[in-house]
């Protein structure tokens, strides 16, 4: 009994400083998709068997003083989930105790007698459960805590020792052999040491299915135990780790951590796209032309360029100046009337952009110059009427500039609500006024 409860204190001990080295020590994160874990795992296991356990009544069954002896087991377990397994197992040796609870009073010998069982095998088939790994950071778990539970049935021969004297009505200690079904209740805790080898540390209650195993007939079935330190190996790839060991959580933890990483690149992708545009449509030397299509950027401060936003020639020859013909007017007449634009914005419609095309050859051909005057109806603000036709003409020049007008002779301006050319009380009145009028010289 002393050299159990020894056993007993140096696991606790053994559990503690292991759970301190899990603590400080591990920090393998590894990241490892679960068809490479092991599942498949061998075991054997040495330690101590004896009649007592912490369910026994307080004369410890029918013997009061338990002793420990060897006893031996293997097993085979396979993994299903992280807290799942199945496991079976077989175990040899012997259960000793001696001192009779039933002795009858004033007959000697009792401290003498006792019986001795040796266990021929008993095999069962248990389910393992074990406490999932739920570390955020440390996926190989070194310390496991587990529990099992299953069925078993075993074969076993008793000898008893002085027997006390046949008594009526007073059951007799036998020796014999019998076999019996069994319940196997375990707890316990495995030792990751390398990615294939864990020490096993465990104890299992075994309620034994008859009430003769110690030779004793009495009215109670008979429990015994075996604390036990083993070693267990598990089948599979070099770098791979047991199943029982891994943490499901850290995986889908570090799954999270690498998408949010990866929405977070997009963003700032996204970002610097944003800001490169702004970049691009801004016009840093006020030639006209936004920075995007100036194909001569950084000129001189009222240089005169074309739609490229490049230099113009000098002019050497003197050009007589071309007329207006009632043809130009009618290209200009043509543009105005199928000018149209989207509501309440600066932005051309596509249809309007076959007439503009016009006007643009038109001012290359014969270099004219044109002022583009942009007005707006009664309804809105001042200052957002007055924005709203510049913004307009201004579309309008920069479209004529893209389809490489001179900038520099092209004016845009705008009135707001300021220049009417109709009434504002009537709709077809305020659509008269919204327009932007074109003035070719």
């Amino acid at each position: 009994m002393k050299t159990l409860k020894n056993w007993c204190l140096i696991a606790c001990l053994s559990a503690i400083s292991a759970q301190g080295i899990a603590q400080t020590s591990s920090t393998d994160t590894t990241k490892l998709p679960t068809d490479d874990l092991r599942r498949w795992s061998i075991g054997a296991n040495g330690g101590f068997l004896t009649h007592w356990t912490p369910f026994n009544r307080k004369t410890n069954g029918d013997y009061g003083t338990p002793h420990e002896k060897f006893g031996y087991s293997f097993f085979v377990k396979r993994q299903i989930l992280s807290s799942l397994g199945v496991q079976a197992d077989v175990l040899f040796g012997k259960v000793n105790a001696s001192k009779l609870n039933n002795f009858p009073e004033g007959v000697a010998g009792q401290d003498q007698s006792g019986y001795e069982t040796n266990i021929n095998w008993a095999a069962d088939l248990r389910g393992y459960f074990t406490v999932p790994n739920l570390s955020l950071s440390i996926k190989p778990a070194v310390i496991v805590p587990y529990l099992t539970a299953g069925v078993g049935y075993m074969s076993y021969s008793t000898t008893v020792r002085n027997p006390p004297p046949p008594m009526a009505n007073v059951p007799q200690p036998t020796s014999g052999d019998g076999k019996s079904w069994f319940l196997p209740i375990g707890i316990g805790f495995k030792i990751g040491v390398s990615r294939a080898v864990n020490i096993d540390l465990g104890y299992t209650v075994y309620s034994i299915r008859t009430n003769n195993f110690d030779g004793y007939k009495s009215g109670l079935n008979d429990h015994m135990s075996y604390a036990h330190l083993g070693i267990e190996y598990s089948f599979g790839k070099k770098n791979s780790r047991p199943l029982q060991n891994f943490s499901t959580v850290a995986v889908v933890h570090e799954e999270v951590k690498e998408t949010a990483a990866q929405l977070q690149a997009r963003l700032a992708a996204e970002e610097q796209k944003r800001l490169q545009n702004e970049k691009d449509m801004a016009d840093d030397d006020n030639d006209g032309v936004a920075n995007k299509y100036d194909k001569c950027p950084g000129t001189p401060v009222n240089t005169k360029v074309d739609g490229g936003g490049c230099p113009l020639p000098a002019m050497t020859m003197v050009k007589e100046k071309e007329i207006v013909t009632q043809q130009d007017r009618r290209v200009i007449g043509d543009a105005i009337k199928n000018l149209e634009f989207a509501y309440g914005k600066a932005e051309i419609k596509e249809r309007s952009y076959p007439t503009l095309d016009r006007v643009a050859e038109l001012l290359i051909q014969k270099d004219f110059s044109l002022k583009l005057a942009g007005h707006t109806d009664s309804k809105g603000s001042m200052k957002a009427n007055m924005a709203l036709s510049k913004a307009r003409a201004q579309a309008v020049k920069n479209y004529l500039v893209s389809k490489g007008a001179n900038a520099s002779r092209i004016e845009a301006t705008g009135y707001g609500s300021l220049q009417p050319i109709a009434t504002n009380k009537t709709a077809k009145g305020r659509q008269m006024n919204r327009r932007v009028e074109f003035t070719l010289f």
